[in-house]
């Protein structure tokens, strides 16, 4: 299969994982990095060795260049997706796929009226990890899943991020920064979400810089910090999610499933790798389920979609998939602003 060649555009933290994992996969070949700071997209390929740097229009200008990798900031999500599909490129983009679901409508629409593919993160789904959880639902290892329960909670990435305003602005708080992880992979596990309720609240008016150049500098809170959902899925399934930015306490990747048969621990969402465990009633202790050992990382969805471009086969991380997440997500903040029940619209099917 010819590789086909990828811009990244958004050279800020992220990319770097990005790009070390596209480096190395045979399905792709890195053939520009773009940023509206022309100088962090110049040292970014030259940290990667990747051949042309620029902006926006650079990037969409080269002829080699088929599809974007979009890891601009949330509220860019949309417009740079929109300008990669409009120049004939195929689009990938970091989550969440766009800030509305208006946006992500657009995004679509405009996309199958140029025939070109979108998909979003995010694709730790894909790991190996999550892979085996899904096999184990699928293959009625815990009988017929009836719930869910996930829980995210931490101190917030103010501490550790240099530049963390955008993570505490619309198209971020947990909700929509570490939302997509367990939601995406409960979609897989359950398909799509028919209604939800939930109550949020912003535990501190602003945050403070905890590291980097910047560090101490301190900026204020635009969203909810604290987020906690029920969620019923069209198949009869229903799940409780807590996302937080509030706590002292870190506690990640806390995902379990309860089937007729028995309690599933899956690996957390954000990983591509990680312990799957079975619990039936009155077993003393968890049993492991075997996983596979792989080397995965951010970037393995761009390559399924890579691969889909070349041969025409669905690819999974897809735009669908991710429009339907921050519907999810936009269900639950409406949700509750209006303290109601938000209904969704059935837009994705597993």
């Amino acid at each position: 299969m010819k590789p086909v060649g990828v811009a990244v555009v958004g050279c800020g933290t992220i990319s770097h994982q990005y790009l070390t994992t596209l480096a190395a996969r045979p399905e792709v070949r890195l053939i520009a990095c773009a940023d509206l700071d022309v100088e962090r997209a110049a040292k970014v390929a030259l940290d990667h060795a990747v051949p042309v740097h620029g902006d926006l229009a650079t990037a969409l200008a080269h002829p080699e260049v088929e599809l974007v990798v979009n890891l601009t900031i949330p509220s860019a999500h949309a417009p740079v997706a929109l300008a990669a599909i409009r120049a004939g490129k195929h689009v990938y983009t970091e989550k969440p796929f766009a800030a509305t679901p208006a946006e992500a409508a657009e995004v679509l629409a405009e996309a199958e009226a140029a025939g070109v593919l979108t998909g979003g993160a995010p694709d730790t789904f894909l790991g190996a990890g999550l892979q085996t959880a899904a096999r184990v639902v699928s293959e009625g290892m815990i009988g017929r899943p009836l719930s869910a329960i996930v829980l995210l909670q931490g101190p917030g990435p103010h501490r550790w991020h240099p530049d963390p305003e955008f993570l505490f602005g619309p198209g971020g708080g947990p909700l929509f920064d570490m939302g997509p992880y367990y939601l995406t992979a409960l979609a897989v596990m359950f398909g799509s979400v028919r209604r939800v309720t939930a109550l949020a609240c912003k535990g501190f008016a602003e945050r403070v810089i905890g590291q980097g150049p910047r560090a101490g500098q301190a900026f204020p809170v635009e969203v909810d910090t604290h987020v906690t959902a029920l969620l019923e899925y069209a198949g009869g399934q229903v799940a409780t999610v807590v996302f937080s930015f509030d706590s002292p306490l870190s506690r990640q990747g806390f995902f379990e499933i309860t089937g007729t048969e028995a309690t599933l621990a899956a690996p957390d969402p954000n990983k591509f790798i990680g312990p799957v465990q079975i619990r039936r009633a009155g077993d003393p202790e968890w049993t492991d389920v075997p996983v596979p050992q792989a080397d995965d990382g951010r970037g393995i969805g761009v390559c399924d979609l890579a691969r889909a471009i070349r041969t025409g086969e669905r690819h999974r991380a897809s735009g669908e998939l991710a429009a339907h997440v921050v519907d999810v997500m936009t269900a639950i903040q409406e949700s509750a602003e209006r303290s109601a029940i938000s209904e969704l619209p059935r837009t994705w099917e597993l």
